[in-house]
């Protein structure tokens, strides 16, 4: 058997403030977005190791370069996956195997469709110290049906990428997908960390 390259694309946003998410639910969001990932790029290295080379693309985030409200879960799934490929990335380093991962901002898709019922139903809202803001902000956001903002880009960009990286002898270890990534991925790098979250708290 002869495999190329492998795309790790599984995954879901559970929306709800850290304080809202039981240990349960959590593990629950590491269990598609890091350990399903985990498992399939286990199967794919053994693949590889045995034909001398492949490619294994991990789908990361904006959100695995910096964090935003409402969102820990997903974000912290996604800095996992970061660890995983950059680790992985060094013990494939002179090896004909490389690992390369996409950072993607807002593309049209039901990841906020799927959100909110995620957020319906394993967050406690009325209880929650964030209720109002769950109302005024979160629930609104996630119950919004525009499909695009200045930021947003069609799935088919993501598709792109992943068809440069496949066609590319020696790819990258990174690609950002959106402007959203280029400029959130840069005031990570060049900013302090209190005043990026001046701006983060408000996105």
């Amino acid at each position: 058997m002869k495999l190329n390259a492998v795309f790790n694309n599984a995954g879901f946003g559970q929306p709800g403030a850290l304080e809202d998410v039981s240990v349960k639910v959590l593990r629950k969001q590491f269990e598609t977005n890091v350990f399903g990932l985990h498992e399939v790029t286990l199967q794919a290295m053994k693949i590889f190791r045995k034909q001398g080379y492949g490619k294994i693309i991990q789908h990361s985030s904006v959100l695995g370069l910096i964090s935003l409200r409402f969102r820990g879960a997903y974000n912290a799934s996604k800095y996992a996956i970061e660890g995983l490929a950059d680790t992985l990335r060094l013990e494939t380093l002179n090896d004909n195997i490389f690992i390369s991962s996409i950072n993607t901002g807002p593309v049209v898709s039901k990841f906020r469709e799927n959100g909110l019922k995620k957020f319906n139903k394993n967050i406690d809202a009325q209880n929650s110290h964030f209720k109002n803001q769950y109302e005024e902000e979160l629930k609104s956001r996630l119950e919004s049906t525009e499909k695009s903002t200045a930021f947003t880009l069609p799935a088919i960009s993501v598709a792109k990428v992943v068809l440069k990286i496949l066609n590319t002898q020696k790819p990258k270890p990174r690609y950002y997908v959106t402007k959203a990534t280029y400029i959130l991925g840069y005031l990570k790098r060049v900013l302090s960390t209190s005043l990026l979250d001046k701006i983060l708290v408000k996105i």
